[in-house]
């Protein structure tokens, strides 16, 4: 399998962190040089290892953006 070549351009925040270190970030990531993307997963320390996550095209970010914002995440029975 080949490596995959990435670029984090702009780290935009932490949503959380996991009991072993491993960070929940935000970030725009350049995959295989191409144009960055929203992208959200775990990473570990140092960023040398990551989990599994989930990369947004500007146009899934801003329908991800408006499905959020509409939201009562407090009346929801979420953990």
């Amino acid at each position: 399998m080949a490596d995959i070549k990435f670029l984090i351009t702009q780290e935009l925040g932490v949503l959380g962190e996991g009991s072993k270190g491993w960070q929940k970030e935000i970030n725009l990531i350049s995959w295989n040089d191409r144009k960055a993307k929203l992208d959200i997963r775990d990473w570990g320390p140092e960023h040398e290892r990551m989990g599994k996550g989930v990369t947004l095209s500007k146009a899934e970010a801003k329908e991800l953006k408006h499905l959020l914002q509409d939201l009562d995440l407090d009346a929801m029975d979420i953990g």
